[in-house]
């Protein structure tokens, strides 16, 4: 009995300091467990804050008439010009003949009541002092007519149709330049490339080598020339066919007005 006492204190003595230790490490565990879930979670960062470089600002800056100011010089303002001046002079012949055939319209049916109340109440020279006062070739025709009504409703009709022809040549005049226009700004944009291809070839000789970049730097000025022309030819055929709508408008109300006018003086004619 004193033996297996003595065996239970020389095992205590022996693994007394280790079991000591084990309990330090489980206290000093469990300690820095506590420290680490009372300690506050770390705040995130914030992301930075995108810096936008010189390039980027410049990009968004840029305006309408900054980025076809670029287009224009690059492609070449040897060639841009010509296209350029087409389309001033076509927009300019365009915007004088929309003010003219717009004040040549005439309330045909106002025009034509009035007339046949100067008829009834002061007669032909009453008639044609409301037609000179009135404004537009619908006017004008009425005059012709009414100053040849002496000699007979034949003559009436015949100057009403001769002089319409020359209303209407007047009312198409300027036309023919703005067709002009339309067909010239897209050759001199298809010159304009032809030669800067030349050129870019000339190019490619002289360095004896294809660069990508030189052949894609000179096909794309090139072509400048070309967008350039049918943008122009574009914009000029829009204000030709609303110009050739307004006088097909305008001729159809002077042919109905003239039989209307003629038919009023047959029946003047009949009841003096």
């Amino acid at each position: 009995m004193k033996k297996l006492i003595a065996l239970f204190m020389l095992f205590g003595i022996l693994f007394s300091p280790m079991i000591t230790k084990a309990q330090e490490e489980t206290e000093e565990s469990e300690a820095d467990t506590t420290e680490e879930a009372a300690a506050p979670a770390p705040t995130p960062e914030p992301d930075p804050t995108p810096v936008m470089t010189d390039d980027e600002i410049v990009d968004e800056e840029l305006s309408f008439h900054q980025v076809i100011k670029d287009k224009f010089i690059e492609g070449d303002p040897t060639y841009m010009t010509p296209v350029l001046l087409c389309l001033i002079l076509g927009l300019a012949v365009a915007l004088e003949r929309i003010i003219t055939l717009n004040l040549s319209t005439t309330n045909t049916k106002k025009l034509l009541a009035k007339v046949e109340n100067a008829l009834e109440e002061g007669g032909i020279e009453a008639a044609k002092d409301v037609t000179k006062a009135t404004r537009g070739p619908v006017a004008s025709i009425f005059t012709q007519g009414l100053m040849r009504y002496s000699e007979g409703i034949d003559m009436v009709e015949k100057s009403i149709i001769a002089y319409g022809s020359v209303e209407m040549g007047r009312l198409e005049k300027g036309l023919v330049w703005i067709s002009l226009f339309i067909s010239l700004a897209p050759m001199l944009g298809f010159m304009g490339t032809v030669i800067g291809m030349i050129g870019a070839f000339d190019s490619i000789e002289a360095a004896g080598d294809i660069s990508p970049s030189l052949v894609a730097g000179g096909i794309k000025i090139a072509l400048l020339t070309t967008v350039a022309g049918l943008i122009v030819a574009i914009i000029l055929q829009l204000f030709y066919n609303y110009c050739v709508a307004k006088i097909d408008s305008i001729v159809n109300d002077m042919e109905d007005a003239s039989i209307s006018l003629v038919d009023i003086l047959v029946r003047h004619k009949l009841t003096r």
